[in-house]
């Protein structure tokens, strides 16, 4: 028996079962034997944070996002509001420049150099001992500031991650998004249990001033990079179940595979940035949590045309395997129908998640194009994502 084909898929399928099921299932079971973490008291006084808010031509947001943040319940006097334009061209500018008198504080790029970047232009601006980040897209439930904050009074975390809710219409072809952010959201909650996240939410996270102002290469993704500066500080991620952020889902599967491809090749670059956390004999259970959590999972995408290629070696005498290879080739169908729905008629389920399942592979398979490229990714084109209604 050949078992060439059989090498071929049986990598990228273990791979996939390690990182999506064996990986979850041992830290549910580790957590079953960890007492439920306490919700951390209130500090007897409010420390001063920074909200910051990166953003690149948001004239059509910047007003509610503001508005919203006003809203949060914490102090006014212990918080300062940045906005971080990015060298903006339309009005975002001047539409934050009339909340001035309201405290709202605005930070220009003079020139644009992505995300990142202004980031580390902007770090000397930051009056905060924790520093609040968030985006013009995304919104911040008023309560979540305060239980992210709380958090820091247990002086070994660095860096609390806020929980996302994604949201969109019934109809969109893009609603798996909904039920991946849930699944994630759920793996980090069981790392917290048990330790601490590798990755903080890039929607809603706050870290201490001295993560922040880690000055990071512009390709790098600040969310992921502060959980291995914290860690190499000898301090801890978690996530914070009660720190709530609205997340629009991306409004089409073409804007997904395009949102998927960024992110992940900004985070391939940030896992080279913290290789060596990589390394259990130093690192122990962080290291195989980062190797389980971001590398293997991104090796899936890797994985996928290997094995397409051992189910088609195999389909040339195996009925099973023909069956198999037919069944791809119809959620690919589905997956492209879908990704070519038109707008406005609402997209059947099965067609939804084969369409985000294909966006996903095409996006992943894309970064690690990227990623062998070494093609760096520094400019920032923020996700359009729709609005949230008030």
């Amino acid at each position: 028996m050949n078992i060439a084909p059989w090498v071929l898929i049986a990598i990228p399928v273990a791979i996939f079962g390690w990182a999506y099921a064996g990986y979850p299932a041992v830290l549910w079971v580790a957590s079953r034997f960890k007492a439920p973490l306490a919700t951390p008291p209130e500090p007897s006084s409010w420390p001063m944070i920074s909200i910051t808010v990166p953003a690149y031509n948001e004239a059509a947001r910047i007003r509610s996002t503001i508005e919203s943040l006003l809203a949060i319940d914490y102090p006014a006097d212990r918080r300062q509001i940045l906005i971080i334009s990015d060298s903006s061209t339309d009005d975002t500018d001047r539409i934050v420049a009339e909340y001035a008198d309201r405290g709202v504080e605005l930070y220009r790029v003079s020139k644009r150099g992505g995300k990142t970047a202004a980031e580390n232009a902007a770090a000397t601006a930051l009056r905060g001992e924790i520093i609040v980040n968030t985006d013009a897209s995304i919104r911040i439930q008023p309560h979540s500031v305060k239980a992210l904050v709380r958090a820091f009074q247990d002086p070994t975390i660095g860096v609390a991650s806020g929980r996302d809710i994604s949201v969109g219409a019934e109809s969109e072809s893009n609603r798996g998004e909904s039920g991946y952010v849930g699944y994630e959201m759920w793996v980090r909650d069981l790392e917290t249990r048990l330790g601490g996240i590798v990755g903080a939410s890039g929607c809603c996270y706050a870290a201490r001033a001295q993560i922040q102002r880690t000055v990071l290469r512009d390709d790098l993704a600040r969310d992921f990079a502060s959980a291995l500066i914290a860690r190499r500080l000898g301090l801890r991620a978690v996530s914070v179940s009660d720190a709530t952020a609205v997340v629009p889902r991306t409004p089409s599967l073409r804007a997904e595979t395009k949102r998927k491809a960024r992110t992940m090749a900004q985070g391939l670059e940030t896992l080279r940035y913290g290789a060596s956390l990589m390394n259990p004999f130093r690192h122990g259970a962080f290291a195989v949590a980062l190797a389980s959590h971001k590398l293997a999972r991104w090796l899936v995408y890797l994985g996928v045309p290997f094995a397409l290629i051992g189910i088609a070696w195999l389909a040339l005498a195996s009925r099973a395997a023909q069956v198999l290879l037919l069944a791809i080739v119809l959620g690919v169908v589905m997956g492209i129908a879908a990704m070519r729905w038109p707008a406005g008629r609402r997209v059947p389920l099965p067609f939804a998640l084969a369409g985000f399942a294909l966006a996903s592979t095409l996006g992943g398979l894309r970064a690690w194009m990227l990623a062998m490229r070494r093609k760096r990714l520094p400019m920032w084109e923020p996700t359009r994502r729709a609005t949230i209604p008030e």
